[in-house]
């Protein structure tokens, strides 16, 4: 049964392919979950300094027709 030694050593690699890929799998999914937090956390931050913008050209809009009718 030589063949035998060689089928255990087939199995066992496998099994560790198996192991590092569950593991390679389980990383990548963290590594997703938290690059999704990141780009909401840098989405909102934009979003705030788009409105802030905005406010900051509303304020001057309007002080520029506040001067031109006076």
């Amino acid at each position: 049964m030589p063949y035998l030694p060689m089928l255990l050593l087939i199995a066992f690699g496998f099994v560790v392919s198996l192991a590092v890929a569950v593991r390679v799998v389980r990383s990548l999914r963290r590594f997703r979950t938290a690059s999704t937090l990141a780009r909401h956390g840098l989405d909102d931050g934009a979003g705030l300094l788009r409105a802030r913008f905005a406010a900051l050209g509303v304020a001057l809009a309007e002080r520029s027709r506040g001067r031109s009718g006076e």
